[in-house]
């Protein structure tokens, strides 16, 4: 497994060649290129595929790693049965997450797409999840429907026909002149199985020029619920999903939640590492260890309503981690970063962290006697220990 440290000199070479080249397009391009202009100026659509390669290039090239706040994963330790009456061999990670079948609790998390490099990403990510069997999310479509020609670098539907495929938007767009049509757009685009509404009030806080205003979105979103004829999932983007919140959007009729808590990447870091502003810069070094961790989110969410899918997310490193949400109630697990480096790297790169990552949880459930994720969930080996 890969630690926490910047990627590998060919990674960072790579996303910066690629970096240096879009951000370097001159801004007549984005302006012949946007389809209708009463959606977004050609100015805001350059600043949106901007901030989407500068997102790419701070995550990969500097320290924007929680220090100080934990996934709270750590407190928890399977306990070791040393006579599992199992053959590991017939240890069977499949499931079923919307109505999909997955060969293994795995989700590729939202990340990228808007950029020639995260085109790149996004089909190799969609490969292996393809080869897997395991979901896959993709970036914010703001910028796709701000300016269409980059929605390719989104579409990986030809490479991945099977899997479960997200979506995604951000929830305070519905404050900004989003609706059901921009919406249908991203689904219909991506042929999407469900779409991701993310909630991220402390990185638009700390993003210059931040879309702030999250006024009356709860009832936004049930509207949304009543009226996609997808499955909508609510997500946070790093800082967590608190048991309050989940039961008003679980009320609101949100289909599953991730719960994206605190522990991984932070997006007040990440925010904070690409401002000009001091103000902004501040900010972000402030919060940037703020939220409720990955743990915490999970057990409280499970424990108000048993039902509803639940997709554990934030600083999850290894296929341990993976097993220990499981256990504590989610239903699958998303990793980003872990997924962003390899695939900085190459397809094989992606592979081997596909492999082990399977290995790993398959290594927790052979060691703890369980032979399915349902028993893992439903058997008492997981124990807190500080």
């Amino acid at each position: 497994m890969r630690d926490r440290s910047p990627t590998t000199h060919v990674g960072r070479a790579f996303c910066s060649t690629i970096f240096a080249a879009t951000v370097n397009s001159p801004i007549d391009s984005f302006t012949d290129s946007i389809a209708n202009p009463a959606q977004a100026t050609a100015e805001q659509a350059f600043a949106t595929q901007t901030r989407k390669a500068d997102h790419l290039r701070v995550c990969l090239e500097e320290d924007v790693q929680f220090r100080q706040t934990t996934t709270g994963l750590e407190r928890y330790r399977f306990i070791h049965c040393c006579l599992p009456e199992i053959d590991r061999s017939e240890v069977d990670l499949t499931t079923q997450f919307l109505n999909k079948s997955l060969g293994a609790p795995l989700l590729i998390s939202s990340m990228t797409g808007g950029t020639d490099f995260a085109r790149t990403i996004n089909g190799r990510l969609a490969a292996v999840a393809q080869h897997y069997r395991i979901a896959m999310g993709v970036g914010s479509q703001r910028v796709a429907i701000e300016n269409p020609q980059v929605a390719p670098t989104f579409k990986v539907r030809s490479i991945a026909p099977d899997i479960l495929l997200f979506a995604n938007l951000g929830a305070v767009q519905l404050n900004y002149q989003y609706g059901s049509d921009e919406c249908l757009r991203a689904i219909e685009w991506l042929e999407a199985d469900a779409l991701v509404l993310h909630l991220n009030p402390l990185q638009e806080s700390v993003q210059t020029h931040g879309d702030t205003n999250f006024r009356g979105l709860l009832a936004k979103i049930a509207r949304l619920c009543e009226t996609l004829p997808v499955p909508v999932v609510a997500k946070e983007v790093g800082n967590g999903i608190s048991e309050a919140m989940a039961s008003k959007l679980i009320e609101a009729g949100v289909a599953a939640i991730d719960v994206a808590g605190a522990g991984g990447t932070s997006w007040a870091k990440v925010e904070s590492g690409r401002a000009k502003d001091p103000q902004q810069q501040r900010l972000g070094a402030t919060f940037a260890d703020w939220g409720i961790p990955t743990a915490e989110c999970v057990a409280a969410i499970r424990s108000i309503d048993p039902a509803i899918p639940l997709i554990a997310s934030g600083g999850l490193r290894n296929g341990l981690d993976v097993a220990k949400t499981i256990a504590l109630g989610a239903d699958i697990a998303g990793l980003a970063f872990p997924f962003l480096q390899a695939a900085a790297e190459s397809e094989a790169a992606l592979h081997q962290l596909a492999d082990v990552l399977i290995a790993e949880i398959t290594t927790v459930l052979f060691c703890t006697g369980t032979a399915t994720l349902a028993e893992l969930k439903q058997t008492n080996v997981l124990e807190r220990v500080r």
